[in-house]
C-alpha cells in the first residue's frame, strides 16, 4: 500500500472538499505555558488614528509579556476600522491577564475554521435583464454592487471574471489589487476589482512562532474561492461543461456585480484572526456584502464573542454590510448548524433538478441505476470480474474492514482488474479514501453501497464508479454469491435534467436548532449546494485530466459552501434593483418569499424521503424573482441586535464596548425574549404544555408594495398547537407604512413533546408573505 500512503497527507489536507468533520482542539487541552495565537477583541472602533491605536495595543502587550521574550511584543493582525483589537502570540496565562483589562471584551484562542465545501440558477428562475411585476417595473440591474468573497483566493484568468460590458469602477471603492510573483495588478479588471491576501501565523513545536504567507499571493491554489466567487457573481460563459457533463451556460446569481477577493485561507484551513482582518478590510474597502463559506466546528461552539465570524459580521451589519454564511456540512445530526448569530444570513444546502447517473450492468443482463460522476472508458461492450470486498481481503484483515474497503484491508493481487463492491458504513472514512483504496489496488471500478449520500454524486475521476442503496446492493451481492464467475461493467455517467423531486435537503447540510440559542430559527434559508458546476483552478495537480485534453476549467462541487454564494448572488441582485433597501430588508424579502415545495408541487423532503422541517431547510428554498416584490418586510434596527445581546446575557458594559453607544438593557432581559427580535421567522425554545403554556410574540412589518394594501393572516398550525394572530387584518396607506401584530401560541395539554412547525402567511391578493415558526413543546 506504499503508493496509497504516499497520497494520504494530501488527501487529509483537502478535507473541505470531502465533506467530513475535522474537530478543533479544545483550549483546555493546551498546556498553560504554550505560546499560540490569540484574538483580543476590544469592541467598536472609536479612533481614526491607526498608529496611536497600534501603539496602545503594543503597550498593552508589553505589560503582560516578559521582557526576555520581547520578540513576542508584536501584532499579527491589527483591527481599527469597524472594530478594534488585535491578534498576538500569547500563553494561556497572558491571555487570562489580558481578559481582565477594562478595555477588552473577549480573548480567545485563534481558531482554525474549515471551508464548507450552471444549471442551479436556471432551476431557481434566474433574474432576467428586465423583470416586471404586477405593481412595479424593475429596471436594469446596476454594476455598482460589490461582493467581498473571503475564501482561498481567486483564479483571475477564468472567463467567469471577464469584465466585458462593465463601466468604470465605482468611485467609493477603496480596495487594492495586491501584487505577488504570480499575480499582477493587471489580473484585476472592472469585474474583479480587488484582491488581497494575508500572512498566516503558525506555531512551531517550541514556544517560538513564525509568520509565513498563505501562498504569498491572492491567487487561488485549490479552487474553492474561485468556485464560490463564480457562483455568486460570475459572468455569462456559454458552452461550458465538465468534460461534456452538465453542459450549458455558466453564470452567477448577480453577473453584473463586482467581485473583491480576500484570501484568508490556506490549504491547512482558515485562521479566525485572519478572517476577522479580512472582514474589516472588506468593510473598509467598500463592499456591499460579504460571502463566507467557512465556519467554526459544530463541536466547539462556545460563545458568540469567541467566534471571529460572529464578531466581524456584527460590526459589518452595523455599517450596512450584509454577511452571508454557510450553515456547515455536519448533517444530518441535529444541532450542528454554525454561523447562527441573528445578524448572519445562514444558508443550508439542497439539490437541483439534475442528477448524475451511473448504471451498473451485470453479466446476467440485469442493470441497476446508481449515482456518481466518473470519466472512465468502460462500456457495455465488455464486462469485468466482479467481487465483494470480503472476497478480496488481505491476509489477517478483519472481514468487517474488507467489506468496507478500509485502507490496507484489500489484497492488490485479488483486486487487480476487478470491479469491487464496498459497503460504506463508517462515516469517518470518506468516499474518496475508499475510492483510492481500490484504485491503488488496480481495480477497474467501484460500486459503493451508501443510500444516505446517494443524492450527493461523488466524482471518482477516471475510476468507474456507481453508488447504490441497500436494496440494489443486496441484489448485486446475491448475484455474486450465486454465480461462479460474476462479471459487471459500469456505464458512462449521464446527466439527467428536470429530475424530480427537487429540491431535496442534502444529507450533509447541518441541521438546527442552534446550540447557542434556540430562540432564533437556524438555518435561515436553503439554496442549491449539490453538484454545482462553476469555475475552478485548471491545474493538473488539482483536477482530473483526461488523456489528450486540457485540465477542466469548470467542475462540480458540493457543500453548503456552494449554497452560500447562491444566496449572496440573489441578495446582490436585489440590492442592484432596490438600492435603498437595508440588509435586513433584503434578508426578509428572500426569507418570506422562499418556497417550501418541490417541483412536484409537494412539500420539500430530506435525503430520507421524509418531509423536511425548518431545522433542516430554514424557511425553504430561495426564489430570487419573487423576492424583488415581497410586499412586506421585517426590518430590523440596530437596537434589535443590542437587545439580543442583552437577552442573551451580555452585560451593558460589554454591549457598550461593542456598539460604542450608551445603550441600556431593558429591565427584564432573559433568553426567552430573544424570540421577540423582529426576525422574519419565529422560534420558541420552550412552551410548557403542563401549565397551559402561552407565549405571545410581537412582530412589525414595513410595507414596500402598493401604498394602499390590506393583508389578512392565514395560519397553518400543527396538531397540539393553537396559534392566533392579533389583529388578523392589517391595513396600510400613504401615511401608514408600518404595522405591528402579535402571534399567540397556546399548547394543548395532550400535545406531544418536541418541536412543532408551522407558518403564518399574510395575503393581500398580490403578495404572499410567509413567516415560518418552530415551537418546542415540553
Amino acid at each position: 500500500m506504499a503508493s496509497f500512503l504516499q497520497f494520504l497527507p494530501t488527501i487529509l489536507s483537502f478535507h473541505w472538499f470531502i465533506i467530513i468533520n475535522i474537530g478543533l482542539i479544545s483550549s483546555n487541552q493546551i498546556p498553560p505555558n504554550k505560546v499560540q495565537p490569540y484574538v483580543v477583541y476590544m469592541g467598536s472602533s472609536s479612533s481614526n488614528d491607526v498608529e496611536v491605536a497600534k501603539l496602545a495595543h503594543l503597550q498593552l502587550l508589553s505589560s503582560i509579556i516578559p521582557s526576555e521574550e520581547s520578540e513576542r511584543i508584536n501584532l499579527i493582525h491589527h483591527y481599527s476600522h469597524a472594530f478594534k483589537g488585535f491578534s498576538a502570540m500569547l500563553t494561556e496565562k497572558e491571555a487570562s491577564a489580558l481578559s481582565e483589562d477594562g478595555e477588552v471584551v473577549s480573548v480567545f484562542p485563534d481558531p482554525i475554521l474549515k471551508l464548507h465545501t450552471t444549471r442551479s440558477w436556471d432551476f431557481l428562475e434566474p433574474p432576467p435583464r428586465t423583470t416586471t411585476s404586477s405593481t412595479t417595473t424593475h429596471h436594469l440591474p446596476t454594476e455598482d454592487v460589490i461582493i467581498g468573497i473571503i475564501d482561498t483566493g481567486i483564479w483571475p484568468e477564468s472567463q467567469s471574471f471577464k469584465d466585458t460590458g462593465f463601466g468604470e469602477i465605482p468611485s467609493r471603492w477603496k480596495g487594492v489589487c495586491m501584487e505577488s510573483q504570480d499575480f499582477k495588478k493587471s489580473n484585476c479588471n472592472r469585474k474583479l476589482i480587488g484582491a488581497r491576501y494575508y500572512h498566516i501565523t503558525s506555531t512551531a513545536s517550541s514556544n517560538s512562532s513564525k509568520t509565513t504567507t498563505g501562498g504569498g499571493s491572492p491567487r487561488d491554489p485549490i479552487g474553492h474561492g474561485t468556485h464560490v466567487a463564480a457562483i455568486a457573481a460570475g459572468a455569462h460563459v456559454k458552452n461550458v461543461s465538465y468534460y461534456g457533463l452538465a453542459r450549458g451556460t455558466a453564470r452567477g446569481g448577480s453577473p453584473s456585480s463586482r467581485i473583491a477577493s480576500y484570501k484568508a485561507c490556506s490549504e491547512d484551513g482558515c485562521s479566525g484572526s485572519t478572517i476577522l482582518k479580512a472582514i474589516e478590510d472588506a468593510i473598509k474597502d467598500g463592499v456591499d456584502m460579504i460571502s463566507i463559506s467557512i465556519g467554526m466546528s459544530a463541536i466547539f461552539q462556545e460563545d458568540f464573542l469567541s467566534d471571529p465570524i460572529a464578531i466581524g459580521a456584527f460590526h459589518a451589519d452595523q455599517m450596512g454590510v450584509m454577511v452571508v454564511c454557510s450553515a456547515g456540512n455536519d448533517g444530518p445530526d441535529p444541532s450542528t448548524v454554525v454561523n447562527t448569530a441573528p445578524w448572519v444570513f445562514t444558508v443550508a444546502a439542497s439539490t437541483i433538478d439534475r442528477e448524475f447517473k451511473s448504471t451498473v450492468l451485470l453479466g446476467n443482463g440485469k442493470s441497476f441505476q446508481g449515482s456518481g460522476i466518473h470519466l472512465s472508458n468502460l462500456s457495455s461492450s465488455r464486462t469485468y470480474p466482479l467481487a465483494f470486498g470480503i472476497d478480496v481481503a488481505a491476509r489477517f484483515t478483519p472481514l468487517s474492514e474488507a467489506r468496507s474497503c478500509y485502507p490496507g484491508s484489500l489484497d492488490p493481487e485479488k483486486v487487480k482488474g476487478k470491479i469491487i463492491v464496498c459497503i460504506d458504513d463508517d462515516p469517518t472514512v470518506p468516499r474518496r479514501i475508499r475510492k483510492l483504496v481500490v484504485e491503488d489496488a488496480k481495480a477497474k471500478g467501484l460500486i459503493l453501497v451508501n443510500g444516505d449520500e446517494k443524492g450527493v454524486p461523488f466524482d471518482s475521476g477516471i475510476l468507474a464508479f456507481a453508488q447504490v442503496d441497500n436494496i440494489v446492493a443486496s441484489q448485486i451481492i446475491n448475484y455474486i454469491n450465486s454465480t461462479k464467475n460474476p462479471t459487471a461493467t459500469i456505464l458512462p455517467t449521464v446527466d439527467v435534467v428536470k429530475y424530480k423531486p427537487a429540491p431535496v435537503i442534502a444529507y450533509f447540510s447541518s441541521r438546527g436548532p442552534g446550540q447557542l440559542t434556540e430562540n432564533i430559527l437556524k438555518p435561515d434559508i436553503t439554496a442549491p449546494g449539490v453538484a454545482i458546476l462553476a469555475a475552478v483552478v485548471p491545474n493538473r495537480d488539482r483536477t482530473v485530466v483526461l488523456i489528450g485534453q486540457k485540465p477542466a476549467e469548470y467542475a462540480m462541487r458540493s457543500g453548503t459552501s456552494m449554497a452560500c454564494p447562491h444566496v449572496t448572488g440573489a441578495a446582490a441582485f436585489i440590492r442592484s434593483i432596490h438600492h435603498q433597501w437595508t440588509s435586513s430588508m433584503i434578508k426578509s424579502a428572500l426569507m418570506t418569499t422562499a418556497t417550501a415545495y418541490d417541483n412536484l408541487g409537494k412539500p420539500m423532503t430530506n435525503n430520507t424521503g421524509n418531509y423536511a422541517n425548518p431545522h433542516e431547510m430554514g424557511v425553504g428554498e430561495i426564489s430570487p424573482l419573487k423576492a424583488l416584490n415581497p410586499g412586506l418586510v421585517f426590518e430590523k434596527t440596530t437596537k434589535d441586535y443590542f437587545k439580543f445581546l442583552c437577552y442573551y446575557g451580555y452585560s451593558e458594559k460589554t454591549i457598550r464596548s461593542m456598539t460604542n453607544k450608551n445603550f441600556n438593557c431593558p429591565n427584564i432581559s432573559n433568553d426567552k425574549l430573544i424570540s421577540n427580535i423582529n426576525y422574519p421567522s419565529i422560534s420558541i425554545s420552550n412552551l410548557d404544555r403542563h401549565r397551559r403554556g402561552v407565549r405571545s410574540i410581537r412582530r412589525t412589518v414595513t410595507n414596500v408594495g402598493s401604498p394602499n394594501a390590506t393583508y389578512i393572516a392565514r395560519v397553518h398550525a400543527p396538531s397540539g398547537l393553537l396559534v392566533k394572530v392579533i389583529p388578523e387584518k392589517i391595513a396600510f396607506s400613504e401615511t401608514i407604512k408600518r404595522m405591528s401584530f402579535k402571534v399567540a401560541f397556546y399548547s394543548k395539554q395532550k400535545a406531544s413533546s418536541g418541536y412543532k412547525f408551522g407558518s403564518i402567511t399574510w395575503l393581500d391578493g398580490l403578495h404572499s408573505v410567509r413567516m415560518v415558526f418552530a415551537v418546542n413543546v415540553e
